[in-house]
């Protein structure tokens, strides 16, 4: 069965606790940093898939309406789609935090991400076979997918008190892309399906970073070969990085907070270099987040990965 590392469990958890704690949280603040995600998720999310509109250009495309020169049809009606079901998203939790995914819930948010690119197939499960260019899967034969997608929604009913919040959002999401049941908007809609999770339970929104596409496609490959622990560590530093926003700007000025660096100036106050860092970083091991293709951390990052190391070995000589 697969686990979250203990690690990365006990600094995420005790995030989201902190953040709990701060709550009520400030509607002016927090409707920013709404709007900041749901601008970076829609750019993010639609990026991976091949999207060419820019964050700037997604910003543009959403708030302004304006048309970028040199960009198709189909990005800026992507861009659209994307936050019209980033916004049902959050309406669907607010009505009702407690509703369980659904088949219902699940073609839905693929109805809308495909709305405009896509109105014939918009919420209807595949009725042929694909392929998946640079996959080694291959999705399931078209005829089977209403008896899988019903499985997994009784999958999720009698597993859902079974694992962390995270183990579950990041399962159900391979789940639900293994299974490949559309046509188009597979990934978007298993990235948004898996926040109903995590948002249900006080988390900020978690999104796949474009810069992390090929480390999110190789986990994403390791559990369909049955391997799910790459993934749901990848997931959980996705959830982190989140959090980690929302707590620099939440937190109150009197609360220390910690200074986080690119790692080549961290490196020169470690013991360790500038490659060890990021691999660490990358791993989960040692906690950092990403701002565009640079890891950032701190010295009391490192402290604690520096204790923890130091107390595994004690353990180990036992």
């Amino acid at each position: 069965m697969p686990y979250l590392e203990k690690y990365l469990k006990e600094r995420v958890d005790n995030k989201l606790r902190l953040l709990q704690n701060l709550r009520p949280l400030p509607p002016s603040s927090v409707a920013k940093l709404r709007e900041q995600f749901a601008i970076e998720m829609t750019y993010n999310s639609n990026a991976i898939e091949g999207n060419r509109l820019t964050l700037k250009e997604t910003f543009l495309v959403i708030q302004e309406g304006l048309t970028i020169k040199g960009k198709s049809l189909k990005d800026h009606l992507e861009a659209k789609d994307h936050y019209e079901a980033l916004n049902y998203l959050y309406d669907f939790i607010e009505k009702d935090k407690r509703s369980t995914i659904s088949e219902v819930f699940i073609r839905s948010i693929q109805s809308l991400i495909v709305r405009e690119t896509d109105k014939q197939e918009a919420g209807k499960y595949r009725n042929g076979n694909v392929i998946i260019t640079g996959s080694s899967h291959t999705p399931p034969d078209s005829s089977e997918i209403p008896a899988l997608m019903e499985d997994l929604i009784k999958w999720i009913k009698n597993n859902e008190k079974k694992f962390h919040h995270i183990e579950l959002s990041a399962i159900i999401h391979h789940k639900l892309v293994f299974i490949h049941p559309f046509f188009d908007g597979n990934g978007r809609t298993a990235r948004l399906v898996m926040n109903l999770i995590l948002m249900q339970k006080g988390y900020p929104i978690a999104m796949i970073l474009k810069n992390d596409r090929k480390r999110y496609y190789d986990a994403l490959d390791k559990a369909d070969k049955g391997e799910y622990l790459p993934f749901i560590n990848f997931i959980a530093q996705s959830v982190e990085r989140s959090l980690n926003i929302y707590l620099k700007i939440l937190l109150p000025q009197n609360k220390k907070k910690e200074n986080y660096f690119p790692l080549s100036i961290i490196s020169k106050k470690t013991p360790y270099s500038e490659k060890y860092l990021n691999l660490l970083a990358r791993s989960g091991k040692l906690e950092a987040y990403k701002e565009k293709r640079n890891w950032l951390t701190s010295m009391e990052a490192v402290e604690q990965y520096i204790k923890n190391r130091m107390r595994r070995r004690k353990l180990s000589d036992k």
